[in-house]
């Protein structure tokens, strides 16, 4: 590790807490239906959509917010699977790209309407201008806006008292969308362009490399992706490559950008919580915690990748392990990037996590295996870190004999029943489809490697599907029906199983009294609560998943240590 190194990490956690309180209370009058800058232009095109829609802005039970919910993101995973199954006779395909096989279909659909984004094909040999464009964006739009809905539609449940309803889907969607979404990326679109990434409908070009050899370079709308693949905490690529393709991200000022970008709306949702429960400091003290958990990641695998590999420095090689990882980065960068894209559900990568030393390859997969509540996806890492301050303030009560309360709302037993729900049901879906895939010789078949490695690639797959983060280790061959099937039942288990409970539990939030605060209430906006909130994370998920980890990356470490390979 090095002071530029730790400068670049610092600089970046700085610009960062200085976005916080400006997006946040943006966010905060876009979901209250305050005016904003942007109101007199896109006030008239929100209420044409609702007339168009024929939807109006009463707002819901959660149920009706549920269903709505459900319903919507059906319609946009069969429209996405559609586009790519027709894909051979649509317009807008300059590459004579064929029909995307239906279990390829299948998973792509799923992806990216459950933001995860993960990819078993290769975006410039696989999907045309039109489903890139159509399919693929609009849904990195939708998926993105689901999540800040529901996380809108969670706080309204902490912040209002006795009431039926928690807002409105169509309408959180519809702002999400327009007033955060659109403005951003237009903005981040011309900047990418100016920076060099290509956006264009035009054909792929033909070149001449200095070698007299003839090269097809892939071009396209890749700016326009871009801004919300990373904005959106999508992550799915315009190229295979991803942020490590200089066409994706040419140099260390697209990378900032592209990193503030993962970050930048899930660190504002905590100011926009901390401005509708009326105390800005409840807001800090949950972005006080996931910042602990996020340096102790970075720390962590800088220090492993900076350390580099025992066996290569067995061979009298010193330094640190750039292998897999692009010199234009370095090893800080690629680091901080990996710990970002898997801290967020993003996926995103401008370095191979496959080639990653085993204890820094480690740190993403703890990320993701946490639920992805250090900032996490748009939205989702948000209603997910709430599920363990529940928690939190449940253990809380135990230890002094009261009955659990956060912000003056009772946490009762189906509060803490819908919790656990959405917290176990990851590590149902990424450790159950691991054990089988580990069994069964045609899965097995498809790592590239053998011993812990192997394992930790199969491992890092269901993690990342059911994290909905769809980063990689590139070893593993997914583009199988097993893979196919499993990987998209994972990635829809991941997101719906956690967004049901915690519309249930917002719609009984909103229903309860608030209770005054008493001299024995325990304060919540304070750093001895943030420990306590870091500690259930780590203990809940330590205790889940510690087994896993040890086969895999722990042994891995181990085993370079002692100089053994597999």
């Amino acid at each position: 590790m090095t002071i530029n190194g730790w400068i670049q990490i610092l600089l970046y956690c700085g610009i960062l807490v200085l976005l916080v309180k400006p997006l946040g209370g943006y966010m905060h009058r876009v979901f209250t239906g305050d005016r904003t800058l942007l109101s007199p232009v896109l006030g008239p095109v929100e209420r044409a959509l609702y007339r168009l829609a024929g939807t109006g802005d009463q707002e819901q039970h959660w149920t009706g917010y549920a269903a709505a919910m459900l319903l919507f993101n059906l319609a946009g995973f069969l429209a996405l699977y559609f586009l790519q199954r027709l894909q051979g006779g649509l317009p807008y395909n300059p590459a004579g790209m064929s029909a995307v096989e239906p279990g390829l279909a299948f998973n792509t659909a799923a992806s990216f309407m459950t933001n995860t984004n993960w990819q078993n094909y290769g975006g410039e040999s696989t999907m045309s201008y039109l489903v890139q464009m159509a399919g693929l964006t609009v849904q990195n739009f939708l998926s993105a806006a689901t999540g800040i809905a529901i996380a809108m539609a969670l706080i309204r449940g902490f912040a209002r008292a006795s009431g039926k309803s928690i807002g409105n889907f169509w309408v959180d969607m519809t702002r999400a969308t327009l007033y955060v979404l659109l403005p951003l990326c237009v903005v981040l679109t011309l900047v990418y362009v100016w920076l060099g990434m290509p956006q264009t409908l035009g054909a792929y070009v033909d070149a001449t490399t200095l070698e007299g050899v003839q090269q097809t370079i892939a071009v396209g709308p890749v700016a326009s992706q871009i801004a919300i693949k990373m904005l959106g905490t999508n992550g799915g690529g315009f190229f295979n490559a991803n942020a490590a393709h200089p066409f994706e991200n040419p140099d260390a000022i697209s990378n900032l950008i592209q990193m503030l970008s993962i970050f930048a709306i899930g660190a504002a949702l905590t100011n926009v919580f901390g401005r509708m429960v009326g105390n800005q400091r409840q807001g800090w003290a949950i972005l006080a915690a996931m910042g602990a958990l996020f340096i102790a990641g970075v720390a962590v695998c800088y220090w492993a990748e900076a350390a580099g590999n025992p066996l290569v420095h067995a061979l009298g090689i010193d330094g640190g392990n750039m292998e897999g990882k692009e010199t234009r980065f370095g090893i800080a960068l690629s680091a901080l990037f990996a710990v970002i894209t898997t801290a967020a559900s993003c996926g995103a990568v401008n370095a191979m996590h496959d080639s990653f030393t085993a204890l820094g390859g480690m740190i993403p997969l703890i990320n993701m295996q946490l639920g992805e509540v250090i900032v996490g996806g748009v939205g989702a890492g948000f209603y997910g870190i709430l599920m363990f301050i529940l928690i939190a303030v449940f253990v809380a009560g135990l230890m002094v004999g009261r009955t659990p309360e956060y912000l003056g709302k009772k946490i009762e037993a189906k509060e803490v029943k819908m919790a656990m729900l959405a917290i176990l049901c990851l590590p149902l879906a990424m450790l159950v489809f691991t054990a089988i895939a580990v069994l069964l010789p045609s899965a097995v078949a498809s790592i590239a490697n053998g011993g812990p490695h192997g394992f930790s690639e199969i491992l890092y797959a269901y993690t990342s599907a059911a994290a909905n983060n769809g980063s990689a280790f590139g070893g593993l061959t997914g583009n199988t029906p097993w893979y196919n099937i499993t990987l998209g039942l994972g990635m829809l288990m991941g997101r719906f199983l956690v967004i049901i409970p915690a519309l249930a539990i917002a719609g009984s939030l909103a229903a309860k009294k608030t209770v005054p605060a008493s001299a024995g209430t325990f304060p919540t906006d304070g750093p001895l609560f943030v420990g306590l909130l870091v500690g259930v994370i780590v203990i809940v998920g330590g205790l889940t998943f510690f087994p896993a980890l040890a086969v895999g990356p722990i042994v891995e470490h181990l085993a370079a240590i002692h100089g053994q390979t597999f």
